[in-house]
């Protein structure tokens, strides 16, 4: 597969500021839910752009599944906008449900989570993003953080259920 030379921002330049973020949604909203909930909405805003930029910038040609969607965007999506490299693994008998485990994961290299804030989904925008890049690609899913390396987990695991395969339409507004 071909690809155009992308410029990339400075991992822990995207990381701080994603701290920034975070920090800032703790001040203005009142529980770690609301919070959660505004990152996985601004994850989905910003997955559903990144098609759009992944399309753009590789010759990757149209994925026959949701099985080889979901592998595609773990290996090459997420090394293309954060690079690293997520794998796949656990798919249902139905190849409607897999795990995608980052084990390296950028967004918590210099975070601690304060016990007042054990709810807070940290890394939501990841599920929101999916779901984004998912549902433009005609994949309607639901995305769920599952393990967690800042409540104590080895890595960073979401499960990505497949809900339905959409008709061809432009996507909803959010």
């Amino acid at each position: 597969m071909a690809r155009r030379e992308v410029k990339r921002v400075n991992g822990e330049l995207f990381t701080m500021t994603y701290g920034a973020l975070v920090a800032q949604l703790l001040e203005d909203y009142e529980s770690d839910d609301e919070v959660n909930k505004q990152l996985d909405k601004m994850g989905y805003n910003i997955g559903v752009r990144m098609v759009d930029d992944f399309i753009a910038n590789t010759n990757t040609e149209r994925c026959g599944s949701f099985k080889e969607t979901c592998t595609t965007l773990a290996k090459e999506g997420f090394r293309m906008f954060l690079g690293v490299t997520a794998t796949i693994s656990n798919w249902t008998a139905d190849d409607k449900e897999c795990t995608l485990t980052i084990d390296d994961n950028p967004l918590v290299a210099f975070v601690e989570l304060p016990d007042e804030h054990r709810e807070l989904n940290y890394c939501n925008m990841y599920c929101g993003a999916i779901r984004g890049a998912l549902e433009l690609l005609q994949y309607r899913t639901r995305v769920t953080m599952t393990k967690d390396v800042l409540k104590g987990d080895k890595d960073t695991q979401l499960t990505i259920t497949l809900l339905e395969v959409l008709d061809d339409v432009p996507p909803p507004e959010d």
